[in-house]
């Protein structure tokens, strides 16, 4: 069922159980994402895709879908020939397609959906939301962020995920660009032990999210799970928010080669401690699928 209980009122009553990567579930049921728009082409092409998609992650326990717009920009649909109307129809539908499959779900538990929002690496493509350090100003970030942004919240998204961000000047950005939008929002950094990924100290780039009042959490995804320890204390130490964290599996994504190399270090039980180090929104991202996230939820609500 979808909630009346906003997602802040249940951070603060309990734990919340995120889904896992979108993408790898979508590439398990044999849709091709060899593709700059990634997820974002089937938001085009076979939407019910992605709604049976995010059902799979609810099926498995999660409370909160995090919608398949992480690469859709209208920058990133025009270079596909699609207006820019269309490509905010296709925004919009990430949530719907979100919410659809929360009401197929039928859980008899609240269920959230969060609008993602990726980094500008995330439209170039290239591997550079692993880098961050564009080449852009703060105000340029922002006049790239806010159009997105402002379709995202008009479809009403329980809350708006700015994830896998590299670089503090760019989550300046961001969160500047949220500011007005009436839809609360969690940050999440794409890190490197201790460090943003382009090499900015956590305590730092947390501490931009302390007083932004439309900041409901913050934390970090899209990293290795060995990174997430420190970086959960340091979030929770800092800001005074509740804590976000999903992991990768742990693998390496190979920008040039587009394809995930090594192991998967990832495993249910971590997450035990990263709760109790304050971590309150707790899922996986990147080759965490819902086998990953049922192992989750179970660890989470028998602790």
């Amino acid at each position: 069922m979808t909630s009346t209980l906003s997602l802040a009122e249940a951070l603060a009553a309990g734990t919340v159980v995120l889904d896992g990567g979108m993408s790898n579930q979508l590439e398990s049921a044999g849709h091709d994402l060899s593709d700059e728009l990634w997820s974002a082409r089937l938001l085009a092409e076979q939407p019910e895709a992605v709604t049976e998609a995010h059902l799979a992650y609810f099926s498995a326990g999660a409370d909160v879908a995090i919608t398949a717009s992480y690469q859709a920009t209208f920058e990133g649909f025009a270079k596909r020939g699609i207006d820019h109307d269309r490509a905010a129809e296709l925004m919009a539908l990430s949530v719907e397609s979100a919410r659809e499959a929360a009401r197929r779900a039928r859980a008899t538990r609240p269920l959230w959906v969060a609008a993602s929002a990726g980094p500008y690496g995330a439209m170039l493509a290239d591997g550079s939301e692993y880098r961050g350090r564009y080449g852009l100003s703060v105000d340029e970030l922002e006049r790239f962020h806010r159009p997105r942004l402002e379709v995202l919240a008009a479809a009403r998204p329980d809350v708006l995920a700015l994830e896998t961000v590299p670089d503090a000047d760019e989550a300046g950005a961001l969160l500047r660009a949220v500011r007005g939008l009436g839809v609360p929002a969690w940050l999440t950094y794409s890190v490197a032990g201790d460090r943003t990924r382009a090499g900015q100290p956590l305590e730092e780039a947390f501490a931009l999210a302390a007083e932004a009042d439309e900041v409901i959490a913050v934390g970090v995804n899209c990293c290795a799970p060995q990174d997430v320890d420190t970086a959960v204390a340091t979030a929770a130490r800092v800001t005074g928010k509740p804590v976000v964290v999903y992991p990768n599996s742990g693998e390496t994504w190979d920008a040039e080669a587009r394809a995930w190399t090594g192991r998967s270090s990832f495993t249910a039980g971590q997450v035990k401690g990263w709760q109790q180090a304050g971590a309150r929104l707790i899922g996986g991202c990147c080759r965490v699928g819902p086998d990953a996230v049922s192992g989750i939820a179970e660890t989470l609500r028998t602790a």
